[in-house]
């Protein structure tokens, strides 16, 4: 197992379009040829866009460009999750979601739950029309959904040739 970062920073207002955010569902029964192209564009588009998706285990379906970072160890990527909220703590409209000692605790449950294998997905609010979303992704397999595939490699692992 190994996981992926994730992070998206932008206006809450293209955020709060879930449509965007949700892999269509494929059209049951048989669909038609038009149907299945339609549906083949929706899915293209959302593995195109940079939002974040509805389910965290969705960022595996997105391009692996968007992966910010890959870890090894739940400690090294609960680090990366740190860091990312020292950055940008300033910035939350909350003073409370600032809090120091919450964000601690926020990293030390991430941390028991990447051990686990789970996934941790967070956002806050940045200024009155921002939105910050941050996710780490486990990957080979994802407990959530165990049939995606992985976008890449471990950190440990050079790429596979083309």
């Amino acid at each position: 197992m190994h996981i992926h970062a994730y992070s998206w920073l932008g206006e809450k207002e293209l955020f709060d379009r879930d449509a965007l955010r949700r892999l269509p569902d494929r059209p049951r029964p048989p669909a038609t040829a038009e149907d299945e192209e339609y549906y083949r564009t929706l899915v293209d588009t959302f593995r195109r866009s940079e939002l974040p998706p509805l389910q965290t285990a969705h960022w595996l379906l997105k391009s692996p460009h968007l992966i910010r970072a890959t870890f090894d160890e739940p400690k090294d990527a609960t680090a990366w999750l740190a860091r990312e909220l020292t950055d940008h703590a300033p910035g939350f409209l909350s003073q409370q979601e600032a809090d120091t000692s919450r964000l601690a605790r926020l990293v030390t449950s991430s941390a028991t739950t990447l051990t686990h294998a789970g996934d941790v997905s967070v956002g806050f609010y940045l200024g009155r029309t921002s939105f910050l979303s941050l996710a780490l992704v486990t990957c080979s397999p994802n407990r959530w959904a165990p049939d995606l595939p992985c976008p890449a490699p471990p950190a440990h692992q050079p790429p596979r040739p083309a």
